[in-house]
């Protein structure tokens, strides 16, 4: 008994170990170490937001002071959300999950509920609806959590941002949020029905997983990689990627990753389906099993038959997907009248699968989104073996010119001050890219009429589509301003000691000529500056949300008839 009572003396020793203050020093002088030789908008975001990554004093001050290692995370967390990049955040190595079993988001700005489930949440005991407003959380009102949560929310635009911090209201990450195991058994929800009546509730927070309450035991140690594996990441989708490819293709295929690995954000994002209900005589064509990767169909309207496709994300360099979405484009071009292409809530991918989609889209030569990327030795190095390999195992002649460009240009950029790029292509060995063409050297792109809906949530890949789009005046945007992820990215261990990760850009996409907005110094950039549509629609309406999106679709469609018309 003495024996067992000494072991578990001990482990519980072990267990409440912390990080001692030189540790925790250490740890984040190596965090903004990693972003002052990695990240490519530093300068962008000195320009844009006065956030200069290589003034750490107050931070470290304030690391000094924190009492234990969560404290500590949520330093780290803070420090990279103040960069205001979507695919920048600090992580923690945890499945911890707190759930309330409903989902807000906001509409008309303000925090309704948009999904429910009646499993956990049976209707007769908590008889709130879709469309309800939550007014408070354990006596906090929203707004003052969306203020609090926006740091665990990072997003390019401003408006991205308060709706990712809505969500974090009732769906709780550790991974994101390292406190979240601390919520109680239950929440005490306020919440105002559209009869205007308020009521409260006792609701059970689910949770899932196991927290980390405290950091690893304070000893040496090798960094702690990132979750490699982890479903939906960048590293499976690079894994996968290169699953059929020589291994030369690495470089390529890991430069070219622009995505948002986020598992907890708003409702649909990434979804196959679309946001809204099609008009009723909508014909579905694509999207009734796995194996499709796209939603598409056609319906009519005013006399024209239009057609519609979603594309939910980027996240593939398969040729079997971008032959199914040459086969829709086929058939669009022979029964359509025009075209509705859907990347609303599309968490982006792969750039050189979103170029190939424009290819089919934009019937003539147009200019394709170039790329800023911050010169390191390591990418100098990667290039120049990857183009020997090439060479050596005969490789496909665009691939070899497209490394030759892209080393000469690292080497080149590797000295200076700053050490980023010029724009350099990605996808071709030229920022003017053809559109695509069949065996004969026939253009199979889509010629006739086509309007593309965006959102804030059009992310990453999913924003350089639309600017290239844009860019081409090939058509109309319809929706909201894009997200502004306007970089390539992967990911990093946060440090020696303690086991975070953070998320990393390193490329800033580019436009071909600088915009001009209000909000932002003029750039070429989509980093938070974003795609700005042409027809400017907003599908986060309480009217929107309580008729399946019947007014926005009534909208685009108006639209493209519209289009149609005026092309005739």
């Amino acid at each position: 008994m003495k024996k067992t009572l000494s072991i578990l003396i001990a482990f519980s020793g072990l267990a409440s170990a912390q990080l001692t203050v030189e540790q925790k020093r250490e740890d984040f002088r190596y965090l903004s170490g990693l972003y002052s030789k990695q990240y490519a908008p530093a300068a962008w975001k000195k320009t844009a937001f006065g956030f200069d990554l290589l003034d750490i004093r107050a931070w470290l001050e304030r690391v000094e002071k924190t009492k234990d290692d969560l404290e500590f995370y949520e330093i780290c967390v803070e420090f990279v959300a103040g960069l205001r990049d979507t695919h920048d955040a600090y992580s923690l190595t945890s499945d911890f999950l707190a759930n309330l079993n409903f989902s807000v988001d906001l509409y008309d700005d303000k925090v309704l509920i948009d999904s429910i489930n009646r499993v956990r949440l049976p209707e007769r005991d908590y008889p709130f609806q879709i469309g309800d407003e939550v007014v408070s959380l354990d006596g906090k009102d929203v707004e003052s959590l969306i203020r609090e949560f926006s740091r665990y929310a990072p997003q390019g635009n401003p408006r991205s941002t308060r709706r990712m911090a809505s969500a974090r209201i009732t769906v709780r990450p550790q991974s994101r949020m390292p406190h979240a195991h601390e919520t109680g058994a239950a929440a005490a929800v306020v919440i105002r029905r559209q009869s205007g009546a308020l009521e409260s509730y006792s609701i059970p927070w689910i949770k899932t997983g196991t927290p980390i309450r405290v950091g690893p035991v304070p000893s040496p140690k090798g960094g702690v990689a990132p979750r490699l594996a982890a479903p939906g990441s960048a590293a499976q989708a690079i894994e996968e990627a290169m699953a059929e490819l020589p291994d030369y293709m690495r470089p390529w295929v890991e430069t070219q990753y622009s995505a948002v690995d986020e598992p907890y954000g708003v409702l649909g994002y990434g979804g196959r389906a679309p946001l809204f209900n099609l008009p009723a005589n909508f014909v579905q064509r694509m999207g009734r099993v796995p194996a499709d990767f796209f939603y598409s169909g056609t319906y009519e309207a005013e006399g024209l038959r239009i057609g519609y496709i979603r594309i939910p994300n980027y996240g593939t360099l398969s040729p079997v997907v971008l032959s199914q979405f040459e086969s829709e484009i086929a058939f669009f071009q022979a029964n359509t009248d025009g075209l509705v292409v859907d990347e609303m809530r599309n968490t982006g991918g792969f750039l050189c699968f979103g170029e190939n989609v424009a290819a089919r889209l934009i019937p003539y030569t147009f200019r394709a989104t170039g790329y800023e990327y911050r010169a390191t030795w390591q990418r100098v190095n990667a290039f120049y073996n990857a183009l020997n390999s090439a060479r050596l195992q005969s490789a496909e002649q665009w691939v070899i010119d497209l490394y030759e460009v892209l080393f000469k240009e690292l080497q080149r950029a590797y000295p200076l001050n700053g050490g980023r790029t010029e724009a350099v292509p990605v996808c071709t060995p030229s920022l003017d890219r053809a559109p695509a063409t069949d065996s004969a050297g026939r253009v199979i792109a889509y010629t006739k009429p086509i309007l593309m809906l965006i959102d804030e949530f059009s992310t990453s890949t999913a924003d350089s589509v639309p600017a290239m789009f844009q860019d081409a005046r090939r058509g109309i945007l319809f929706g909201w301003r894009s997200n502004g992820a306007g970089g390539t990215n992967t990911s990093f261990p946060g440090a020696a000691y303690s086991e975070g990760a953070t998320g990393m850009t390193l490329g800033l996409m580019t436009r071909k000529e600088p915009i001009v907005t209000p909000d932002y110094p003029t750039a070429p950039y989509i980093e938070n500056i974003g795609v700005r549509p042409g027809i400017e629609a907003d599908f986060m309406t309480k009217e929107n949300l309580l008729q399946r999106g019947k007014p926005f679709v009534d909208g685009f469609t108006a639209a493209i008839a519209q289009h149609i018309r005026d092309s005739r």
